[in-house]
């Protein structure tokens, strides 16, 4: 299938690199005026309008170093293609059985919708070095079940306390509070348990890596970290630097993971392997950043969820900190650095993932 996607960056930096501020193999930090000396030079930001394809009308050119981004027909198509046989797999791995009840529950939140983008990068990352799709469903499943999971926990009346989920009832509001955590509980487990029974024919050091991938992305070190971090932050003051600590732990982890686990499924060298780890990391802020403009810019219909959260409970955000300008800056900067980290690959099999890399900037919910 054919791709519409483009992308280019112009250098305009000093020095022998683009991104100066960015360090090889780190975490990429925020444009800071002491430490980001640019040179005029336009972004352009093209979007090809077609089918289901959004817009950034409310993204304003800003004088940054150069980069294109399109998203087309034939992305769109691969996007729901892709989506579509995730779902079907979701559908037969949670069958409704007894307890009925549970059942039910973890359904409701796993095949509620949403955009599959974990999934999908998971199939994208384990086609880029080689490998089928059949070879990573079963961990592009896992890492959706486990998505799920702190979705239906994080709605809880003790965490977010919230209501809507994907425009419908969250899972403890359709259900009620102890059906919500166990069925959580439920698909954490799962996760696991998909991956271990439906490795068939893959050599078992790629299955243990996986395995351990998952494990550490959703712990302590990761998606809990994450998330214990943000709760203790509410209603303080925070610098970037842990912004970025919350936010790299709650939601670049799993993403990580999804690409990682891919990229093991289909068999890629080591070098391989923290090239796309690092694609992820970038486009893990990448995500949280738009979410936090989102968050502030968009209703609650367009979001399918509640909207103003985040400046209801007080809680530091990517655009309360720099500003929107400036986040939408950092979010530039954040595509120019996944797309770099995938220079080194075949590029026609690299496209999904610098189209979704694109797909996440200009995403409207």
């Amino acid at each position: 299938m054919a791709l519409t996607i483009s992308a280019s960056v112009s250098p305009s930096h000093d020095g022998p690199s683009s991104f100066p501020c960015i360090p090889r193999g780190g975490i990429v930090q925020p444009p800071r005026p002491s430490s980001y000396p640019i040179k005029s030079s336009p972004v352009t930001i093209r979007v090809v309008r077609s089918g289901n394809s959004p817009s950034l009308t409310d993204v304003p050119p800003v004088e940054k170093p150069r980069v294109d981004l399109e998203v087309g027909s034939s992305f769109g198509e691969y996007l729901a293609d892709k989506a579509k046989r995730v779902n079907e797999a979701l559908d037969v791995a949670v069958p409704l059985r007894h307890p009925l009840r549970i059942h039910e529950s973890m359904r409701y939140s796993l095949l509620a919708g949403g955009k599959r983008v974990r999934p999908i990068l998971c199939l994208a990352s384990c086609e880029l070095v080689g490998g089928d799709e059949s070879l990573a469903m079963p961990a592009a499943c896992a890492v959706e079940m486990i998505h799920t999971m702190s979705l239906i926990h994080d709605d809880l009346p003790c965490m977010d306390n919230d209501d809507l989920r994907r425009g419908k009832p969250t899972n403890h509001r359709a259900f009620d509070e102890e059906t919500a955590v166990l069925a959580g509980d439920a698909l954490l487990s799962l996760a696991f348990e998909h991956v271990a029974a439906n490795m068939i024919g893959v050599p078992a050091d790629r299955v243990v890596r996986a395995i351990l991938e998952l494990g550490s992305c959703v712990g302590s070190q990761g998606l809990v970290a994450g998330q214990i971090v943000d709760i203790q932050s509410e209603g303080k003051d925070i610098t970037l630097k842990e912004l970025e600590y919350i936010h790299v732990h709650k939601t670049a982890k799993l993403l990580e993971a999804s690409v990682v686990c891919g990229a093991i499924m289909g068999g890629a060298s080591g070098d391989e392997v923290e090239r796309v780890r690092q694609y992820a990391r970038s486009i893990g802020l990448l995500f949280q950043v738009i979410d936090d403009i989102l968050d502030v810019t968009r209703s609650s219909a367009e979001l399918g969820k509640t909207a103003g959260k985040d400046l209801a409970s007080d809680k530091a955000t990517f655009p309360k900190l720099m500003g929107i300008d400036r986040a939408q800056e950092y979010v530039r900067e954040l595509v120019a650095k996944a797309h770099g980290e995938l220079s080194s690959f075949d590029q026609a099999k690299a496209a999904p993932l610098k189209g979704l890399a694109n797909y996440i900037a200009i995403r409207q919910n």
